[in-house]
């Protein structure tokens, strides 16, 4: 067989490897600041969301974070157990239901409020590259969510 036919299939010609790596790489960096916010990064991009908008439906939160209800319910239950959030039933619709943040989940943005910074300094990249590196990924998922839907 010709190795020509098969090119296609080296871990070095696919997109989405880099994109994979990238992604657990930069999660294993977050990873001492979320420990001591007792987080983990899934946690901590919902927080964000909360942080805000203060309350979301799951549907809006799981929309703005490309997670589906199977992922996001245990993940909304234990950040309600650690007093972070509540879930309540809209009065409008009772389909919906409503994360709020509560004052110690709004508490808990003074203490993450270092971590960006500590963490543009993982990256090697300089301003106009990080613009677009973010330019480009946003562009990839605005076009798999299109696909997706």
């Amino acid at each position: 067989m010709d190795d020509q036919m098969y090119r296609m299939l080296l871990l070095e010609n696919q997109l989405c490897f880099p994109l994979y790596a990238c992604s657990r790489e930069m999660i294993r960096l977050y990873k001492p600041y979320l420990d001591q916010l007792e987080l983990t990064y899934t946690q901590y991009i919902t927080m964000m969301v909360l942080w805000e908008r203060g309350s979301a439906t799951v549907k809006e939160v799981g929309k703005a974070l490309y997670l589906d209800s199977g992922t996001l319910t245990p993940l909304l239950k234990k950040l309600e157990a650690k007093g972070l959030l509540t879930r309540k039933r809209s009065t409008e619709d009772e389909r919906n239901l409503i994360v709020s943040i509560t004052e110690k989940g709004l508490a808990l943005r003074d203490k993450a409020v270092g971590i960006p910074g500590s963490m543009a300094g993982c990256v090697a990249l300089d301003p106009e590259e990080t613009g677009t590196l973010y330019r480009l990924l946003y562009k990839l998922l605005s076009y798999v969510d299109d696909e997706r839907a």
